[in-house]
C-alpha cells in the first residue's frame, strides 16, 4: 500500500563538486526501493537546478550507465553515472545544462552490450521519428484554481457527463502532406478551435486518445515508448497544460487515455531496458501480447506498478486532468486473454485470473482517489469481471466507471437491422436494463465502432438517406436518455459518411449541407437538454432512476421510459424504431398536466419531417401502462422524442 502523505526528498546525501545534491535523498531510495513513491517524477528523470541538470534513472541490472548528450557529441564517456546503494537507481550531474537539452541513457547491460535509451521519466521528448529526450521544467502558470477547488467537493456519479472523444491529430489538420504528423495543430491552435466547438456543442468533458509520447502516429497513441512526455508533434509540454486549462476555464472537464497495460517495443525504449527484461514480464506467456505485438508490464514486480501509478498521478497532479481512461483493463485481467491453450499458465490458486494485475488497478485507484478527489477512474473492460466499480476495500477494483460494451453491442446490432425486422430483435434494446445497475457504466459509442472495416455510425444505419439520417438522430436522443454517462466519438456529431482514418481529418465540409448540419444542431440542442434535465443524469447509477413505461411495444418498434431524480422534473423518453408515425399513440405519464417537448429528433430544424406534437402535450388522470395519467400523442418516424413535466 502506498504512503498516506506524499513523500518529501531529504537532503542528508553528498553533493557533487558543484555543491548540488548528487543523488537522491535516503528516504526517496528508500521508497523507489520499496515501490511506493508516489512522486517519483519530482526524483528520477533530469531534474533542472540552479548550476545544471541531475540525471537519475533505474537500472538495477545495468554494469555501466552514461549520460549522452548533444553538449558532448553524444559521448558518454564524458559523463559517467554513479550506482546509488543496491536500489538499482544511478545519478550523475551534469552542471551549465538547462530546459532543451538532448540526452540519453547509454547503458551497457547485464548483457554486456551497450544501448541508447530515452530517459522513461523524460518529462520531453524530440519529435519522431527522433527519439533523444528533452530536458524540460515547466514554468506554465495556471488559471483553474477554483476550477481544482470546487472539483474536489464533487461526486461525478452524480453529475452530468456527455463526452466528446477526440484524435487531436486528425480533428483538424493544416492542409499537408500525409507523413506521420504533417500538418498537425499546436496545442495552442487546438485550445483556438476545441474549446470553443465543443462549448458550442454543450459537452460536459472531452476524452482525447492518448497524448503521451508514441514513435507511430498509426498506433493512435495506444503503443507508448515515453510515459511521462505529451506528444511533442504538437509542441512542448505547457502547451498541453494550456489546453486543458482552457478547457477548465469552459467549463469542460478533461478525461487522458491511459495504457498501463502494455508499451511499444522499439529498442531504445522501455524494451530490455537494462539488458534484461525489466518493465515487461520476463515470461513470455505473460509478458508478451501476441494481439497487439507489445510488451506486457510485469505486475508482479513492484517497482513497475510504482512506475504505473506514479504515472497516473503525474497526469492527474501536474497536468490537472479529471480523469483516465484505462485502455485494454481486459486484457490485463486474464492470463488467456488472446491465448490459445498450452500458451498460459494459471495462477497461483489455478486460475486465469493475473493477481499481480488486479492488485496495480487495485493500487493504482486507491492511491488516484486518495490524492486526487473528484476525479474519475473508467475502465474499458469488455467481460462479466465482476465489481470493476466495485470499491477497493470490498475486493472491487475501485474505478468509477465503466464502459458498458454489451450495451452498445447489442445496440448498434439493432439499429444496423431493417425497421420491418427490429420487432424480432427488441429485447436487445431492453435487455440491457436487467444489468444496468451492476456498475456504473459509460456508455460508449467511440473510435473503436467507426474504424477498421466497421464504417461510420451514419453508415450503419439501413434504408435511404434521409432514414440513415433520422435513424442517427433517433439513436442518439434514445443513448442520452438510456441510464449511464454518454461517450461519442468525433464525427458522429457531423453524420460523418466515411469511416475514420487517423491520416486525414473530419469531413467538415458536411457541415455545408443541411441534413448533417441538422445532426449537429441536433446533438447540441440534445446535449442541452439534456444538461438541464437532472432526472437524465441524478440517479444513473440506481434502478430508481429508471422505470419502463412500455418495454414490450415489439410490433411498433416503440420503446418509452420515464427518468426521474431527487427534486427533479421527470423526463420521459419515447423512442420510435419504425419507418413509420403512430398518431393516436396512448402514453402512460407519471402525473397529470403539461409537460413540454423538449427535444423531437424529427423536427424540420434538423432535416427531419417536422412530425410532432406543437411543443407540448397535456396529460389527463387516467390508468395507463401502469401510470395514474396518460396523453395521447404523436410519435415522429424513426424518431425519439423527450417530454419534461412543467414545473
Amino acid at each position: 500500500m502506498t504512503p498516506d502523505q506524499p513523500t518529501n526528498r531529504t537532503t542528508d546525501q553528498p553533493n557533487d563538486q558543484s555543491g548540488h545534491l548528487a543523488t537522491p535523498g535516503e528516504l526517496d531510495i528508500h521508497l523507489i526501493h520499496e515501490g511506493r513513491h508516489e512522486e517519483l517524477w519530482k526524483v528520477l528523470g533530469a531534474q533542472v537546478d540552479d548550476d545544471g541538470v541531475a540525471f537519475r534513472v533505474w537500472a538495477p541490472n545495468a554494469l555501466e550507465v552514461q549520460v549522452a548528450g548533444e553538449w558532448a557529441g553524444w559521448d558518454g564517456a564524458s559523463h559517467p553515472m554513479t550506482r546509488v546503494d543496491d536500489s538499482g537507481v544511478w545519478s550523475a550531474h551534469v552542471p551549465g545544462l538547462g530546459i532543451g537539452a538532448q540526452y540519453k541513457y547509454r547503458i551497457r547491460g547485464a548483457d554486456g552490450a551497450w544501448v541508447d535509451k530515452a530517459d522513461p521519466m523524460a518529462r520531453y521528448a524530440e519529435k519522431p521519428p527522433s527519439t533523444a529526450s528533452i530536458v524540460w521544467e515547466s514554468d506554465y502558470t495556471w488559471n483553474d484554481d477554483d476550477w481544482l477547488a470546487a472539483r474536489a467537493t464533487k461526486e461525478p456519479v452524480a453529475a452530468p457527463m456527455a463526452i466528446y472523444e477526440v484524435h487531436l491529430a486528425s480533428w483538424r489538420k493544416h492542409i499537408g502532406s500525409h507523413e506521420d504528423g504533417a500538418g498537425t495543430y499546436t496545442w495552442h491552435e487546438i485550445a483556438d478551435a476545441l474549446v470553443p466547438y465543443v462549448q458550442d456543442l454543450g459537452f460536459t468533458h472531452v476524452e482525447l486518445m492518448p497524448v503521451m509520447q508514441h514513435p507511430f502516429g498509426g498506433s493512435w497513441g495506444y503503443h507508448v515508448t515515453s510515459y511521462f512526455a505529451p506528444d511533442s508533434r504538437f509542441g512542448d509540454p505547457d502547451g498541453l497544460k494550456l489546453l486543458i486549462d482552457r478547457l477548465h476555464q469552459a467549463g469542460i472537464s478533461v478525461i487522458l487515455d491511459w495504457v498501463p497495460g502494455h508499451f511499444a517495443t522499439d529498442p531504445w525504449a522501455l524494451a530490455r531496458f537494462d539488458g534484461t527484461a525489466l518493465y515487461e514480464d520476463p515470461n513470455p506467456q505473460r509478458g508478451w501480447h501476441k494481439e497487439w505485438g507489445s510488451h506486457i508490464f510485469n505486475f508482479g514486480r513492484h517497482e513497475v506498478r510504482n512506475f504505473l501509478y506514479a504515472n497516473a498521478l503525474y497526469w492527474l497532479e501536474e497536468f490537472h486532468a479529471d480523469g483516465l481512461r484505462v485502455d485494454g483493463v481486459a486484457s490485463m485481467l486474464y492470463l488467456d486473454y488472446a491465448r490459445e491453450h498450452g500458451e498460459w499458465s494459471p495462477n497461483k490458486n489455478g486460475g486465469r485470473e493475473n493477481l499481480e494485475a488486479v492488485q496495480f488497478l487495485q493500487e493504482m485507484n486507491a492511491t488516484v482517489y486518495k490524492r486526487v478527489p473528484g476525479v474519475v477512474t473508467i475502465a474499458e473492460e469488455s467481460t462479466a469481471w465482476p465489481s470493476v466499480t466495485g470499491p477497493t476495500s470490498e475486493g472491487g477494483l475501485g474505478f468509477g466507471y465503466k464502459w458498458n460494451m454489451g450495451w452498445m453491442h447489442d445496440s448498434l446490432t439493432y439499429v444496423a437491422k431493417d425497421p420491418l425486422y427490429r420487432s424480432h430483435h427488441h429485447g436487445q434494446i431492453t435487455f440491457p436494463l436487467v444489468y444496468a445497475y451492476a456498475e456504473n457504466y459509460v456508455l460508449p459509442i467511440s473510435h473503436d465502432e467507426v474504424v477498421h472495416g466497421k464504417g461510420s455510425l451514419l453508415r450503419k444505419m439501413p434504408g435511404d438517406r434521409w432514414q440513415q439520417l433520422a435513424n442517427l438522430r433517433a439513436y442518439l436522443a434514445y443513448m442520452w436518455a438510456h441510464p449511464g454517462k454518454q461517450l461519442l466519438f468525433m464525427g458522429c456529431e457531423l453524420g460523418q459518411e466515411s469511416e475514420w482514418a487517423e491520416s486525414r481529418e473530419l469531413d467538415w465540409w458536411l457541415l455545408e449541407h443541411p441534413e448533417h448540419a441538422g445532426v449537429h444542431a441536433m446533438v447540441r440542442d440534445l446535449n442541452h437538454a439534456y444538461t438541464s434535465s437532472g432526472a437524465l443524469w441524478g440517479r444513473d447509477e440506481v434502478p430508481e432512476g429508471f422505470q419502463w413505461i412500455d418495454a414490450n411495444d415489439a410490433n411498433r418498434n416503440v420503446f418509452s421510459f420515464v427518468r426521474r431524480a431527487p427534486g427533479q422534473p421527470d423526463v420521459v423518453c419515447v423512442s420510435n424504431f419504425a419507418a413509420v408515425p403512430h398518431e393516436g399513440f396512448r402514453l402512460g405519464l407519471t402525473s397529470t398536466g403539461a409537460w413540454t417537448e423538449i427535444l423531437n429528433t424529427d423536427a424540420a430544424a434538423y432535416t427531419g419531417s417536422g412530425v410532432g406534437n406543437l411543443g407540448g402535450i397535456t396529460a389527463v388522470a387516467g390508468d395507463h401502462d401502469g401510470q395514474p395519467a396518460y396523453a395521447d400523442i404523436v410519435v415522429p418516424p424513426l424518431a425519439t422524442v423527450w417530454f419534461r413535466r412543467e414545473a
